[in-house]
Formats: structure tokens, C-alpha cells, sequence
């Protein structure tokens, strides 16, 4: 019998960004029927806020593919996407922390006003409550329009889960998946670590998911 503690060869899987693959529940509906609606915006300043994996890339990839846009990341803004910007309408800002180039982010700021365009920052807690230094900064931050992406409810715990196993060509009873819903942690990281265990634990034990698996990696 081979050894059950052979490494574990790690495959990649193909993450689908598109319209189609997003699944819309209570927890997320909101911002996704509102980027739908634009340019009809109340403001051009937007702040969509969520935990880690929770879904702002898929919902910022399916907006900048229908409106057409540029996506920078916050830790990488720089001098030259100052000007690149000028060409676009729509500019969406991922992953802003308080290691930002604050300088660089005001000159965006104005930037985006001056010119009356449209920008999207991606965040996992709100802009309005990122310690900046520059006064000004801090200022601007209130004109953004907070959109928070909520926990994950029992629908879209099911469809997560149903999602990324049948993207390992895992399938689970409808039983087993109602199981863990009711007792696995209502973060989209946890959820997602989850997912990572019992597709590992199946591999290393050489069986299909079963109770005793999802029981181990719920650390049960």
C-alpha cells in the first residue's frame, strides 16, 4: 500500500469572472444591480467594500468588461497611470490600503473630478476609515459612496461551495452541503479555506468527499 502522506500535487483552477458565473444573492445584490445602472450614478466616487474573497474582483471584472475601463492596483499606482488614466472614462483602484502613495491618490482624485469621470475603489474596510496622513486626503474620502458587501447567506454558501467542487470535479449530496452550512464559519476566506481542506483530505486519503471528511476539515 502507498504511502498516504505522498505530497500532494497542487493544481490550479481556472477562476471564471464572468457575468454568467456570478452568483447574486441578498448578500451582494445591491452592488451588482447598481453597477448595472451605470452611468445613472448619485455619485462618480464609489467604495465597494468586502472581506477577502468575497467577490469585489468578479464584480469590478464583470462592470470594467460591459463599460470599458482600466484597473489598476492601489500598491502599484504610479506616475505614468496618472496619464494613462486620461483615456479612460471609468477607472477602478483595487485592494487600497494605508500603504497607498497618498500624494498619487489625490492627484487621482482630482483627476477623476476635473475630468467628471467615474472611479471604483475596491477596499476591505471603508475609505472613510483608512488612517490617511494628508488632511486633504481624509476630506475627499467622504464624498465616496460605501457599498458593502455583506456575510454570505445560506444561498450563497450553497452555490460557493457547489461552484468551486464541481470545478475539482467534486460532487457533494445536497445533504452533506446543507450540513456544512450550518455549522462552517460565514467568512467568504473560511468558506474558501474549507473547500481547500476537504479537496486536499480527499486526495491524501485516496476516497471520495464523505462526512468524515467535511467533519475533519470543519475541525470537528
Amino acid at each position: 500500500m502507498r504511502d498516504t502522506n505522498q505530497t500532494i500535487i497542487k493544481f490550479n483552477y481556472d477562476k471564471n469572472l464572468s457575468k454568467d458565473d456570478f452568483v447574486i444573492s441578498k448578500s451582494n445584490k445591491h452592488i451588482f444591480e447598481f453597477l448595472d445602472m451605470w452611468p445613472k450614478w448619485e455619485k462618480n466616487f464609489i467604495n465597494i467594500v468586502g472581506e477577502k474573497l468575497s467577490g469585489k474582483t468578479h464584480l469590478t471584472n464583470i462592470f470594467i468588461n460591459k463599460n470599458k475601463g482600466i484597473k489598476i492596483k492601489a500598491k502599484s499606482l504610479n506616475n505614468y497611470h496618472l496619464k494613462e488614466v486620461k483615456i479612460y472614462e471609468n477607472i477602478i483602484l483595487e485592494n487600497l490600503t494605508p500603504k497607498v502613495d497618498e500624494n498619487l491618490l489625490y492627484s487621482l482624485f482630482n483627476l477623476i473630478e476635473q475630468n467628471n469621470k467615474y472611479l471604483i475603489i475596491t477596499s476591505f474596510i471603508p475609505i472613510v476609515d483608512i488612517e490617511f496622513k494628508l488632511n486633504d486626503l481624509k476630506s475627499r474620502t467622504k464624498s465616496f459612496l460605501l457599498l458593502n458587501i455583506e456575510k454570505p447567506d445560506d444561498e450563497l454558501i450553497f452555490a460557493i461551495i457547489l461552484k468551486n467542487l464541481s470545478d475539482r470535479q467534486i460532487l457533494l449530496d445536497k445533504k452533506l452541503i446543507n450540513y456544512i452550512i450550518k455549522r462552517i464559519d460565514r467568512s467568504y476566506s473560511k468558506i474558501h479555506d474549507f473547500i481547500y481542506k476537504i479537496d486536499q483530505l480527499s486526495l491524501k486519503k485516496k476516497k471520495s468527499v464523505d462526512l468524515n471528511i467535511i467533519k475533519d476539515a470543519l475541525g470537528e
